[in-house]
């Protein structure tokens, strides 16, 4: 028995062996070599064995070497190229041919498209990134730090909030200096309603295809008026002809914490500073409480919020299709805050008589709810006195402040039937009771929809006719209650709405004839027409109530002081426009184009604007001297000139008209009667566009099969006829200052921007991009004068309840450069307080002694982003980077006066932030402030979010396929900054909602 086992056990093993011999014998080595249609080596292709995980890539030759089973198949892939298979053999040679898809990538320019390839103008196209977008509430998020030239500052933390975005810069001081939005062929207004950041807010990030950025006026001059900042051109998913019905969803959790507070005073240093500084027996000493509250914890909070959005997309066999819904609840770090959103879209794509006629309808519907925090909280829980409690069971507080602790002046006596309230209002009021006792909420609704016939003529297929109709309805209202208890109200409180309500109308048609003529000629003509309707009106109720302990008893509950008060306005754009693109031999590109815009809020005089643009291109890897040059895939010169126009001056519709509007500032025409008085507004019949004119140079570069690509812009633009506000003579108008076209600007700057794929392999593949952007800006011109002295005050006031202002725009500088004193400094480096250098040697300090320092623009624009995959894992991240930029800190500047009868005034306590009790100011003054001690740099390196992602193809055992991520957002800051964040939109750092750090976890699921 035994003899007979170890006799099997032989046999088996014999058996094994020889099979696996065979099997042996059956693997061959394979050596190969991939090239493109053109004999070019293709380096770095996958080669891998169908069906398995055992592969390899080409090296710089194009050559491989792989042992693989005899009948494999090999399949053998790259970016770029349409994937190919083969058999198995001792020696292959494999061509890929283009992929068409990637090499005619279709660039959305405005009014058209044009070959990603063969693009004349400086323009960028991006797709968002799935697999590394963090937390996105609103698409300019998926722009921020992605591209070069591109600027996206939001204006802080507060949930749905906006941004501030500029292309090359600014172009204009007083002027629209936001770049035009265009949604589905849909120019966007970017006048806001009560409710919406702006027109971005309208579309759901879940539904966007791609960006496209115009950024030179060869590009944007197409679009005439609106374009001197730029175009950002929204293109919405699709759903795709024949593609059977897929569902899909996308959602995710997060939480936002406070990520720093400002470093202040606790209630012990509190206690101490005011002992050293006032003694144990002063009235100051004695209002000090026994709490310990620190009042930012007080007001801020951890945030969870959820976003969550359902797709279905697919195709009947000339229906394309995709509805999506989507659902964003997001709560804010400061208590109150909430921002909660609805979103619904429908395409359609249907195509008829054998796709000669081809429509592509889209509605898009939003309802949007905001609550807004009291802006007012964050700076009172900087300066409110930490050692007193949020409520006080003292009953004046009780009955007259519901509660919660207020300076107050006089604590008379309570009585039911005299409402004596003493809220002291130079006191900072209670953080926590601003938020709870002030109910700020707006509701907007957005309906924005388009459709588009493109038909293919008949008798001529080279010619094309295409109308686009469309319209932007919108309206927001915003209800503001504050109650009689809060410390911004007495006695009767505050009640009330506005409402904005706004619809924009637009019809453009087109013709387009695009012929190749021969394999030497190829034309693209179009013209066309566009009208477009903008209307506007605003309507406001505000009220106050009579309290329940009013004497007079039929007032009580009342409402007291009831006002209201409605406008509406209106404009009109009606445009000419056409286009032409030439290529000669597929090597010399050939665009121009031009526009009339006539506006109606210009003078008949000047209503017209001519807007032309020129572009070359040259393509210089098909030429001779460089067609085999193996390394280099790409190269392309570009050369671009163009006017753009300015019709958003920023003062309403009718600047040329003498115009009356409701009583302002005590001065009154009392004409048409029933107890309303209306004053005229200043106008100027002489009013004209502003134009600015680009110059661009352009080159677009490629290697490697186009592993490494990118491009690099130098521009020059200049706007002139530029808008400001300039004295006039007494008597001749109706103010002093008057809105005329007198001055000019400069941007000029280098953008440089490389994308590449370091690693591709069977396992692995890196995505690594890099832009930076350099911009210089100057006012070259600002009044009819040359007085070097002459500037106009800018930007916002400095904050603390001082009507001063840190920046100025004037000749030789940048706009809105910063105007201050030169600080004096002790042999320490510690500024001497209230000590400047007399800049003009007068022997006096005064405003003559001001000067330009700084600004708060950056020079220089980085962005990194870098995204590294293994099977089915990803790890992303994005880095951005400003330098040079600078902020006035209004938060230490207000805080280092500290003054025993600043800290301890008017009967109540102030605290002080660290950073300013280190400068221990005694004696502020105006020029004090506007030290350049204060404006510091706010250069940052940041990193907006990380990301780690598992995909899968089925889900316990079902063909789910999807992908499950989590996420961290704004996860560091690196700078020299003093204050809570160097990133301030406009410069002024005074009550900053703060920007949280975020976590998320979020799953996507196609079914």
């Amino acid at each position: 028995m035994k003899k007979s086992l170890r006799l099997k056990a032989l046999l088996t093993l014999l058996v094994g062996l020889f099979l696996s011999i065979g099997a042996f014998a059956q693997q061959i080595a394979v050596k190969g070599h991939v090239k493109d249609t053109t004999g070019e080596p293709v380096i770095g292709a996958n080669v891998l064995v169908k069906g398995t995980t055992n592969g390899t890539i080409t090296d710089f030759d194009g050559n491989f070497m792989l042992n693989v089973p005899k009948d494999a198949i090999l399949s053998v892939s790259f970016v770029g190229y349409k994937s190919a298979e083969v058999k198995a053999a001792s020696t292959v040679m494999v061509t890929l041919e283009d992929d068409s898809q990637v090499l005619d990538a279709v660039v959305v320019i405005g009014y058209g498209s044009v070959k990603k390839n063969d693009m004349t103008g400086s323009v960028t196209a991006i797709k968002p990134d799935k697999l590394n977008k963090g937390l996105i509430t609103n698409a300019q998020d998926m722009m921020t730090g992605k591209i070069a030239g591109v600027s996206v500052i939001s204006k802080g933390g507060a949930p749905g909030e906006g941004a501030t975005i500029r292309i090359r810069g600014g172009s204009s001081l007083t002027a629209e200096n936001d770049p035009l939005i265009v949604i589905d062929g849909l120019a966007m207004d970017n006048k806001g309603v009560k409710g919406l950041a702006n027109p971005l807010s309208m579309v759901n990030p879940n539904d966007i295809e791609s960006f496209t950025v115009l950024k030179d006026a060869s590009a944007t001059a197409i679009y005439g008026s609106r374009a001197s900042n730029g175009v950002i051109i929204i293109t919405t998913k699709k759903g795709q002809a024949g593609a059977r019905p897929t569902i899909s969803y996308d959602g995710n959790v997060s939480v936002s914490t406070v990520k720093s507070t400002v470093d202040v005073m606790d209630g012990d240093q509190f206690r101490s500073f005011i002992k050293d500084i006032w003694g144990e027996d002063s009235e100051a000493y004695s209002k000090l409480g026994n709490a310990n509250t620190d009042w930012q914890k007080e007001i801020f909070r951890a945030a969870v919020s959820t976003d969550h959005n359902l797709t279905i997309s697919g195709g009947l066999k000339n229906m394309p299709y995709r509805v999506s819904f989507g659902y964003t609840n997001q709560n804010g770090i400061v208590k109150t805050s909430k921002f909660e959103r609805y979103t619904a879209s429908v395409s359609l794509a249907p195509s008829f008589f054998e796709d000669h006629l081809k429509v592509n309808a889209n509605l898009k519907g939003m309802i949007a709810k905001n609550r807004y925090a009291d802006g007012n909280a964050v700076g009172s829980a900087v300066s409110f006195d930490p050692t007193q409690s949020v409520r006080s069971d003292d009953p004046y507080h009780q009955y007259y402040f519901d509660g919660y602790f207020q300076w107050n002046t006089d604590a008379s006596s309570l009585n039911d039937d005299t409402w004596k309230r003493t809220f002291n209002g130079n006191a900072p009021g209670n953080p926590v009771a601003l938020l709870e006792e002030k109910d700020d909420r707006a509701i907007s609704k957005s309906l924005i929809g388009n459709l588009e016939l493109d038909y293919k003529f008949h008798f001529l297929p080279d010619l094309h006719a295409h109308v686009n109709g469309g319209m932007d309805l919108s309206t927001g209202k915003q209800y503001t209650d504050v109650s009689p208890y809060s410390s911004t109200n007495n006695y009767y409180g505050s009640y009330g709405w506005e409402q904005k309500d706004k619809y924009n109308l637009s019809l453009n048609a087109y013709l387009q004839y695009s012929k190749d003529f021969t394999d030497k000629h190829r034309f693209d003509v179009m013209a066309g027409y566009e009208w477009q309707h903008f209307h506007d009106t605003s309507d406001q109720e505000y009220w106050g109530l009579y309290p329940l302990s009013n004497n007079v008893v039929e007032n009580r509950g009342q409402r007291y002081n009831n006002t209201s008060s409605g406008s509406a306005t209106e404009s009109y754009l009606v445009s000419f426009f056409g286009r032409v693109n030439y290529t000669l031999l597929d090597r010399y590109l050939f665009t121009a184009t031009v526009r009339q815009d006539g506006s109606s809020r210009f003078h008949k005089n000047n209503r017209w604007g001519l807007f032309p643009s020129f572009a070359l291109g040259w393509k210089l890897k098909e030429e001779a001297f460089l067609k085999d040059v193996d390394v280099l895939s790409d190269l392309k010169l570009r050369l671009g000139y163009g006017i753009t126009g300015q019709q958003n001056i920023n003062s309403g519709d009718y600047p040329y008209l003498a115009v009356y509007e409701t009583n302002k500032d005590g001065a009154y025409y009392p004409i048409l009667g029933e107890g309303i008085t209306y004053r005229p507004n200043a106008y100027n019949p002489d009013l004209k566009w502003e134009k600015t004119t680009t110059y661009n140079v352009g080159l677009d570069f490629g290697f490697l099969n186009n592993r490494i690509n990118g491009a690099v812009d130098y521009y020059y633009r200049k706007t002139t006829d530029l808008l400001n506000s300039v004295f006039v003579s007494a008597g001749t108008n109706f103010k002093n200052k008057v809105l005329s076209n007198v001055g000019s600007l400069e941007n000029s700057g280098i953008e440089f921007s490389i994308n590449s794929k370091p690693v591709v392999t069977t396992d692995w593949t890196w995505d690594l991009g890099f832009n930076i952007t350099y911009n210089k800006n100057e006012i070259t011109k600002l009044t009819t004068g040359d007085s070097k002295n002459y500037y106009v005050a800018a930007g916002d006031n400095i904050g603390g309840g001082r009507d001063m202002k840190a920046m100025a725009h004037a000749v030789g500088h940048p706009a809105s450069s910063f105007y201050v004193y030169q600080q004096v400094y002790d042999e320490n480096g510690k500024p001497i307080e209230n000590e400047f250098v007399d800049r003009n040697g007068d022997g006096t300090i005064n405003g003559d002694d001001r000067y330009f320092y700084k600004k708060p623009t950056a020079d220089v624009l980085m962005g990194l982003t870098s995204r590294l995959s293994y099977k089915s894992w990803d790890f992303s991240f994005s880095l951005r980077a400003s330098l040079n930029n600078y902020v006035y800190n209004s938060v230490e500047a207000g805080g280092s006066d500290c003054n025993p009868t600043s800290v301890y005034s008017f009967g109540a306590l102030n605290n002080r932030p660290l950073m300013g009790v280190a400068n221990n100011i005694q004696n502020l003054k105006d020029n004090t402030l506007l030290s350049d001690y204060f404006v510091q740099n706010a250069s940052f390196m940041k990193c907006d979010n990380i990301t780690l992602g598992y995909s899968f193809k089925k889900m316990f055992g079902a063909p789910i396929g999807g992908r499950v991520y989590a996420a961290v957002q704004n996860v560091f800051t690196i700078t020299k900054y003093k204050g809570l964040d160097p990133e301030v939109e406009k410069g002024l750092d005074n009550n900053i909602y703060p920007r949280p750090l975020t976590t998320l976890i979020g799953l996507s699921l196609n079914f």
